[in-house]
């Protein structure tokens, strides 16, 4: 009997031995992965962290350079119309000199026609342009109404008359038209 408690404690000590013996390795190896994923998995953290720092600094330049540029554009812009008024200004001094001897309405009617022509050139040059309003029909996106007037004569929300002149630049509208419009009665 004593040799088959030995066979079995053999075969125990075997069976622990060859355990401790295949996870001694895998052990080592599972305290060596980790430590090996971590440090791995730092550096790409870091690498990772200073891209996501550099694109943050790129993105924050790549902003106040479109800053800077839209002031740069906004002030030639400006600087653009205002030069092409000047000569509608220089124009309006002139006329108005050389009406102060002048008697002839009609003269002065058409000096200041030609003035008027000048300016509504240069404006429509700068990408301004006026909103129809002849035999149109009402269009709040366009139009402001100031009067709405009962009439048979006139189809129900068409503009009767233009009070003031609406104006859009490109396909914005910065200054709606001023319209009287027709409402049944």
């Amino acid at each position: 009997m004593k040799k088959h408690n030995n066979h079995e404690h053999q075969h125990t000590d075997t069976g622990t031995d060859e355990t401790a013996g295949t996870n001694n390795p895998f052990a080592q190896e599972e305290t060596e992965l980790p430590a090996q994923e971590a440090c791995e998995c730092g550096e790409k953290y870091d690498n990772l962290h200073n891209q996501y720092v550099r694109l943050a600094a790129d993105f924050d330049n790549y902003r106040k350079r479109q800053a800077s540029e839209k002031e740069i554009w906004l002030k030639y812009g400006m600087e653009k119309a205002l030069t092409g008024m000047l000569d509608v200004l220089d124009n309006f001094d002139r006329a108005g000199k050389s009406c102060e001897n002048v008697n002839d309405a009609q003269k002065v009617k058409e000096c200041f026609g030609v003035l008027e022509k000048q300016a509504v050139d240069v404006l429509q040059k700068l990408g301004l342009k006026e909103i129809d309003t002849k035999n149109a029909e009402f269009d709040p996106n366009f139009h402001e109404a100031a009067m709405q007037t009962p009439t048979s004569e006139y189809k129900e929300n068409t503009i009767i008359n233009e009070l003031q002149k609406g104006y859009m630049l490109g396909d914005k509208v910065i200054r709606p038209a001023l319209v009287n419009v027709a409402v049944s009665e």
